[in-house]
């Protein structure tokens, strides 16, 4: 039977919060993970086409989306061990785990927190790589922004915005993707939990002098998974800069650079970001971790010939 590429909404609780994702298709495991302020809906015009020959999950973070907004931990490690639960919930004992900008860092965190349950690694303008980045992303994660945050996301010019894009709409105008994925992203933040639960996250990995949580000391342990990195030569919100010196770090890596894209890739190019996500799985062959063998790597120096990455790609 034809399996339904066109993920809709779903639902799970755990841990007593309801965790929301979008299920597609058959096949090898992909779990996609979107970045702040983002949710499952990032990658939609992604999905349908990995649907064809893979089972995709799409998450929406705790705090993000659909899913609950509760006080609570919203670091890196918190989100990776909250897809694992969803992992498992779900019956996925390992998959290709894709993250765009946050949720980048997020699958990052997960390689290293669950080896053995990531069989490749996908990492598309991703945090965690450097520490430059947005201004604006710096300034709301400095103190007040608590302040000022419930006054410019407010839903009173929701009504007028919308209004006018509907105007505009009767005349074939139709809003540019990527201003279209920020107006996404403000209608989102403007109740009191989200506000709180994306400032959590912001500051949890961003302070004023940028951001502060790298994985640059543990990028030789990508070696032992396939990863791929993907990047806009146009990023304004995380320098295309961080793809290149990651792709020098990770050994056995691919790098795409998509020309006159800018940070948001699923939504700015997502056939040929599926495309390429596409090709790697077909040319490369889930990790398998040796257990004894990534001990003895988390203790011997990066660098080091006797310890060097043999992953297979």
């Amino acid at each position: 039977m034809p399996q339904d590429r066109h993920a809709q909404l779903q639902h799970i609780s755990i841990h007593g919060h309801q965790v929301a994702y979008r299920r597609a298709g058959s096949g090898p495991a992909v779990v996609m993970i979107h970045g702040i302020a983002e949710s499952s809906a990032t990658f939609a015009s992604v999905v349908p086409a990995l649907a064809e020959h893979h089972l995709v999950i799409a998450v929406d973070l705790l705090g993000h989306g659909g899913s609950a907004k509760p006080r609570g931990d919203y670091s890196l490690g918190a989100y990776a061990s909250g897809v694992r639960d969803l992992m498992t919930a779900l019956d996925i004992p390992a998959a290709t785990i894709v993250g765009h900008s946050l949720g980048g860092g997020v699958a990052m965190q997960f390689a290293y927190q669950f080896p053995d349950r990531c069989e490749r690694l996908v990492l598309i303008s991703s945090g965690g790589l450097g520490k430059e980045v947005s201004p604006w992303l710096r300034l709301i994660a400095g103190p007040g922004a608590e302040y000022l945050l419930p006054v410019v996301l407010t839903r009173h010019i929701h009504g007028p915005l919308d209004r006018a894009a509907r105007w505009l709409g009767r005349f074939g105008v139709r809003p540019d993707p990527i201003l279209a994925e920020i107006w996404s992203t403000y209608r989102g933040l403007t109740d009191a939990e989200a506000q709180r639960a994306f400032l959590h996250t912001v500051r949890s990995v961003i302070d004023v002098a940028g951001q502060r949580v790298s994985a640059r000391d543990r990028l030789y342990l990508a070696g032992e998974i396939p990863t791929m990195i993907v990047w806009g030569e146009r990023d304004t919100v995380i320098p295309v800069a961080h793809a290149r010196s990651a792709h020098e770090l990770v050994p056995g890596s691919r790098l795409e650079i998509f020309e006159g894209v800018g940070h948001f890739l699923p939504v700015e190019a997502p056939d040929r970001l599926a495309e390429v996500i596409e090709d790697f799985l077909a040319t490369t062959d889930p990790a398998a971790v040796d257990a004894d063998r990534w001990r003895r790597l988390l203790i011997a120096a990066p660098g080091d010939p006797a310890e060097e990455p043999t992953a297979g790609r």
